[in-house]
């Protein structure tokens, strides 16, 4: 699948080409955030590319997911995932880049500031907002992956999986689980971010009807986008075929952005 340039949010393009040139020891690990309704499980072809290129990874489940299910998920809050991050990248050597996919993305935002994130990038994140809607009502309760068209166990039955194979549909249905009523309320009545610490880097996908690249247009962050010509919400995360490209621009990305970063920190002594 051909990925189009880097570009700036109204600005011009960025060059994301190059060797990776960066050795181990020089790498932020990298802290992997699912999305609603999901589990770390969803990360596992990421985690094996990343690994392959010699990359520390950490894909942690959020609080009521995976492997931290618990009970009562339906009080939980955007801000409980964000401790929940901040509390897995205390765990790491040193300051991670954040990468999250959907809800995911959102929260990275969210914890990178506390966990001095080296640099974020968001798979077709939950985007933030400039002001919060106090009209809309926050509920307490959860909801499962039905209220995003999942309403089949069957992989050869999931039309908003269409890019990707069956093993690869497998993975996704059995990272399933329910979510947070309240979390996905205070994302539909908006969580507000002025400006982050880190460069953010927001990838879509053409073929994506939840997260489309236009629905970034007006970010209150500023984001640097990559498109995936093909791609769906789903194989941003999950397509082995766009990740045989998409994995190594990302990457030459985070470099740059992590280099930038070191420069910084040598200059500010």
């Amino acid at each position: 699948m051909p990925l189009t340039l880097v570009t700036r949010s109204g600005g011009s393009p960025l060059r994301t080409g190059g060797a990776l040139m960066a050795s181990p020891s020089d790498r932020p690990p990298l802290l992997l955030v699912h999305g609603a309704a999901n589990s770390s499980r969803v990360w596992v072809f990421w985690r094996q590319a990343l690994e392959r290129r010699g990359w520390t990874t950490l894909a942690l489940d959020l609080r009521g997911h995976g492997e931290r299910a618990v009970p009562d998920l339906g009080a939980t809050r955007m801000a409980d995932y964000a401790e929940d991050v901040v509390l897995a990248a205390r765990t790491l050597p040193r300051s991670p880049v954040l990468l999250g996919w959907s809800m995911g993305g959102l929260v990275a935002m969210l914890a990178a500031r506390v966990c001095a994130a080296v640099a974020c990038v968001g798979l077709a994140p939950s985007a933030p907002t400039r002001t919060t809607d106090r009209s809309v009502p926050l509920r307490i309760g959860t909801f499962g992956p039905e209220a995003y068209g999942i309403t089949s166990a069957d992989p050869d039955d999931q039309p908003a999986m269409s890019d990707l194979d069956v093993e690869e549909r497998r993975i996704a249905l059995a990272s399933l689980g329910p979510e947070s009523q309240l979390a996905r309320d205070e994302r539909t009545a908006g969580v507000t971010i002025d400006r982050l610490p880190c460069r953010l880097l927001v990838v879509t996908g053409t073929a994506d009807t939840f997260w489309p690249r236009e629905r970034y247009a007006d970010l209150p962050v500023t984001a640097e986008h990559l498109v995936a010509e093909g791609a769906s919400h789903w194989g941003l995360v999950l397509s082995r075929r766009l990740l045989v490209t998409l994995v190594p621009d990302v990457l030459s990305w985070i470099e740059d952005a992590a280099a930038r970063e070191s420069r910084r920190s040598r200059a500010r002594g």
